[in-house]
């Protein structure tokens, strides 16, 4: 059995969605693929289902609207580990993340990493076709992250991750409070504070060419605050374990 799969969260992603799913299944070692589709009235599970006649570990969960990019990946992570898999992957739909590094990141974990993130801004900016203001706010937000959490993870809201199956297993995902990018973030930082080791490989992040972008003033707004609020949680939570062990 396959233990690789890559969980796409797909929302009007019908122009991306034949090409992305052709394009990981071409790769050497094989992947699984799981679509978690949230009722794209442009027709994308349809789509998919055309594919699945073709592809038989083409996966999709529907959902019944769209109920945001953190709760996609969760429902994806307990759908892996209810089938199996050790190695768990998420990506966009949209080319901004090479399929191709879908390999590298593989690796990564393979050789010891326990999460394993595609990053544009370990070794520099390396983005493709993103306007200046967008360039400085993501990578602003990321020294913002480590500066607030200690994380020493220079692409906190990366989307291009590899998860080993004892990482997933290990978080309370039912817990896992954010919906948007900050839900990148959060991810990143449970598992920093679970005592994992987090691993950078860098990558080019290309801007997408067809669909449009999901990003927005909220998604911004929370990833920016929640932060701060995720911290204090953190801090708060080390304070109660300390009073049951002195106490």
């Amino acid at each position: 059995m396959n233990d690789r799969l890559v969980i796409i969260p797909t929302y009007n992603e019908k122009e991306n969605i034949e090409n992305i799913v052709r394009y990981v299944f071409s790769l050497n070692p094989v992947f699984d693929i799981l679509i978690i589709e949230d009722n794209s009235p442009d027709g994308t599970a349809a789509s998919v289902k055309e594919l699945q006649k073709e592809f038989s570990n083409l996966y999709l969960i529907e959902r019944k609207g769209k109920l945001g990019l953190g709760t996609a990946y969760i429902a994806g992570f307990k759908w892996a580990l209810e089938h199996g898999y050790n190695y768990i992957f998420e990506m966009d739909a949209d080319f901004s993340h090479n399929p191709r590094d879908l390999v590298r990141l593989y690796e990564a974990c393979q050789q010891g990493a326990d999460m394993s993130v595609g990053s544009r801004y370990v070794t520099g900016v390396n983005v493709v076709n993103w306007p200046m203001s967008r360039v400085l706010l993501s990578y602003f937000a990321s020294k913002y992250v480590r500066i607030i959490t200690g994380m020493k993870v220079h692409d906190a809201t990366a989307g291009f991750v590899c998860y080993t199956r004892n990482v997933l297993e290990n978080i309370d995902l039912d817990h896992i409070r954010f919906k948007g990018y900050a839900f990148q973030i959060e991810m990143k930082f449970t598992t920093y504070t679970l005592g994992f080791r987090i691993q950078e490989v860098p990558i080019i992040f290309t801007d997408r060419t067809l669909g449009t972008s999901k990003m927005s003033k909220g998604i911004i707004k929370e990833a920016i605050f929640g932060v701060i609020t995720m911290k204090i949680r953190a801090m708060f939570g080390r304070i109660k374990k300390a009073e049951k062990i002195y106490n």
